[in-house]
């Protein structure tokens, strides 16, 4: 079974009788909250279910190029990567 956004806001709905539009903004403010504060580095801690950080890492000097069409420019020598560890608990119960 795949969750995606449509099934979560009907399932919360379901569970705590809120109207699914209000299910939706509260969902949609989420991500964007969510999204922020990835952008701006920081980390994404939800307590017994996941941790989500930025991670820099740093290429070093020799990073190659990029061809698009006929330009060529040069790799980024850092790149920031989301990513994702569930906690301990999930991993238990996975």
């Amino acid at each position: 079974m795949t969750l995606n956004k449509n099934k979560m806001v009907r399932e919360i709905g379901r569970r705590t009788r809120l109207r699914n539009r209000d299910v939706q903004l509260v969902l949609e403010t989420l991500i964007d909250v969510w999204t922020e504060e990835l952008i701006a580095g920081g980390r994404i801690e939800l307590e017994n279910f996941v941790v989500l950080e930025v991670k820099e890492i740093k290429r070093g000097k020799n990073t190659g190029t990029l061809k698009n069409g006929n330009d060529e420019y040069s790799a980024p020598t850092t790149i920031r990567k989301v990513l994702l560890r569930t906690s301990k608990k999930l991993r238990s119960l996975l």
